[in-house]
């Protein structure tokens, strides 16, 4: 058996498939009738559609299966996400990396298995809709076509299901998508004993881009800001747009000389970007960075407040600054 590998994105991805909230819920008719149905079109005894985990594939829906999760190392899954395409596997005890799979060797005895990847609005590859026999089965290119459009309508409910939690025109976590993943990674550090940091970013005189250039110059300028903050920050760092020209950056296991170096990159990008740009405005922003304390901090809402004292008073001081118009 060959043990598959972890995907390039593996941290954007957990937060993504976490930052939706489907995990551990209860089944829902809008994906098990795509379940059904691929079921009666392609006559297999199994369909799935599987989340993979940190260390879990968990079933949102199982035709066939009365187990609701199974381990990651063991699970072909974990194979399909790694790859745009359908993962096909016409008979397993053919193939090295799944012939002594104790899936294969044991319940439920897969002989044949046919993933569709699950891809997100950021592109992580958050599972796959797939297909099981314990036979051995061919697989046509217009089976392959039929099981990607399948996997589609899979997609598009769970992404009715990630736009609740991510904000439409920045693409980053909403208020609603921060606080959850937010929460979580919280949680992570306390049990961990981890050091974290959250950055609670304000954007200077953002009123004056909307009022003088119209609202989708500053639509442009709150995307071309969360551009950049998305490339300074670290992959793992939760990065979220809590409404208006708010921003917030949750940065687990860092050290306060991490967040200042964060912070300076932030400014020598912005400065970049003011000088490399043409557009008749500059960006500018406050910053407020609190440590988290967990015994101050008990939830990630008293750890947000604190940093938005911060930015504040960040802010106050540079009142009598010049606005961002260019002459």
């Amino acid at each position: 058996m060959i043990t598959p590998q972890l995907p390039r994105d593996e941290v954007s991805r957990l937060n993504t498939l976490r930052s939706l909230q489907i995990l551990d819920t209860l089944p829902e008719e809008r994906f098990d009738r795509l379940t059904r149905l691929a079921k009666r079109l392609f006559d297999v005894p199994i369909v799935l559609i599987s989340l993979v985990d940190i260390d879990r594939q968990w079933f949102k829906s199982a035709y066939g299966l009365t187990a609701t999760q199974t381990e990651r190392n063991i699970s072909f899954c974990a194979h399909a996400i790694l790859k745009d395409e359908i993962l096909l596997v016409p008979d397993s005890l053919e193939d090295e990396r799944f012939q002594d799979n104790p899936l294969v060797l044991n319940e439920p005895h897969i002989r044949f298995y046919a993933g569709c990847p699950l891809t997100a609005l950021n592109g992580s590859k958050l599972g796959t809709l797939c297909l099981i026999d314990d036979k051995p089965r061919n697989f046509t290119q217009d089976d392959c076509a039929v099981l990607h459009d399948l996997a589609k309508l899979v997609e598009q409910e769970i992404i009715t299901t990630q736009l609740a939690s991510i904000d439409e025109l920045t693409h980053l976590s909403n208020r609603r998508g921060f606080l959850t993943l937010g929460q979580y990674t919280l949680n992570m550090c306390t049990r961990l004993s981890l050091p974290a940091a959250l950055l609670f970013i304000d954007l200077d005189h953002f009123k004056l881009i909307n009022d003088n250039f119209g609202h989708a110059e500053g639509d442009k300028a709150l995307i071309n800001f969360s551009r950049i903050l998305v490339e300074t920050f670290r992959e793992s760092d939760v990065i979220g747009r809590l409404g208006g020209d708010e921003f917030v950056v949750l940065m687990a296991n860092c050290l306060p000389e991490d967040t200042r170096s964060a912070e300076q990159r932030l400014q020598e990008a912005i400065t970049q970007f003011n000088n490399n740009h043409d557009q008749s405005y500059d960006i500018y922003f406050s910053l407020g960075c609190m440590i988290y304390n967990p015994v101050k901090h008990h939830t990630l809402e008293l750890l947000l407040n604190d940093a938005d004292t911060l930015m504040y008073e960040c802010k106050r001081k540079k009142c009598n600054a010049q606005p961002t118009l260019k002459k």
